[in-house]
């Protein structure tokens, strides 16, 4: 079979999908009262995705009996249907709700099914998946409040770094000390000699303690938390910390050192992550400790730039 023998491609619009399910019984769902309506509403959003995505395939597999770099795409994004898949049954297999399994994974799964053909160039991709989110918002029904980055984020963190996060949102900031060099005089010239000492790794229940200063490393990277130049309030938090042995090894190494008090915080963005992710989701609306807020443009050092 050559090119010729095959129909030109057919559009969404001349297949009749240029009205959604939805635009045509709109008006009967309105007529509905209470929770009917939010039922039968679910139920014509489904069908409406299940109806364009089983068009949109059926058209890339046309197209891909004439290009074979459609063919390789297609096995490719059917493959990364699959991997979502497998994420869903993962997460539901460890006892995460199946509700909140799809909502995790939901943004990959839709954007693998949808994908465009490949010879689409890359600013065109980019436009689509623009128009694309700028059209879910205005969508009034799409009740899926979690920011999409959250499953991105569940498969690039250890489960000592989960941890981590939890004892930050259970118990609140946690204190941190550099150790310097000067003494009282160091104010103004002093040297380095440790950075970001705390008790989290131990108080967290991490496996692997000497992995601690890059697990915070990769929590800083995803937004998750942030290093305060500030100190907490309660000094006693400290006089725990600086009477440890790694940082009264580093303070008697050199005379004249001295400690810098500073602290650790989850940003927004992390208590968010956390609350979604990381608890059951009756315990995600009690009231847990407050963090600062990012000061500036908060450096992995602890100083704001």
């Amino acid at each position: 079979m050559t090119d010729d023998d095959l129909p030109p491609l057919p559009d969404l619009d001349d297949l009749g999908l240029q009205r959604s399910v939805s635009d045509v019984l709109g008006p009967a769902i309105d007529a509905i009262p209470g929770l009917a309506r939010v039922g039968a509403s679910a139920w014509v959003h489904t069908a409406e995705w299940g109806a364009r995505t089983s068009v949109r395939t059926g058209l890339r597999v046309f197209r891909s009996l004439r290009d074979p770099a459609e063919a390789a795409a297609l096995v490719r994004d059917a493959g990364d249907v699959a991997v979502a898949l497998g994420g869903v049954l993962r997460a539901v297999s460890s006892g995460v709700p199946l509700s909140r399994a799809l909502s995790m994974t939901g943004d990959s799964m839709a954007t693998a099914l949808s994908a465009t053909p490949s010879t689409a160039t890359a600013d065109e991709n980019l436009r689509r998946r623009g128009a694309e989110l700028l059209e879910r918002s205005r969508d009034v029904w799409d009740g899926s409040s979690a920011h999409p980055a959250f499953a991105r984020i569940l498969g690039e963190l250890a489960p000592d770094e989960a941890r981590v996060l939890l004892l930050l949102l259970q118990k609140g900031p946690q204190p941190s000390v550099d150790v310097r060099s000067g003494g009282p005089l160091g104010r103004v010239s002093s040297e380095l000699l440790a950075r970001g000492l705390t008790m989290i790794g131990p108080q967290a229940g991490v496996r692997y303690l000497d992995q601690v200063p890059a697990y915070l490393n990769n929590l800083f990277r995803l937004g998750l938390i942030w290093f305060s130049p500030n100190p907490l309030r309660d000094p006693l938090d400290y006089q725990v910390l600086e009477a440890q042995p790694d940082v009264l090894d580093v303070l008697h190494a050199t005379r004249f050192a001295r400690p810098v008090r500073r602290s650790v915080h989850l940003t927004p963005f992390g208590t968010d992550f956390c609350r979604r992710c990381l608890v059951d989701e009756d315990v995600s609306t009690e009231v847990f400790p407050e963090h600062a807020s990012p000061l500036g443009d908060a450096a992995p050092d602890g100083s704001a730039t």
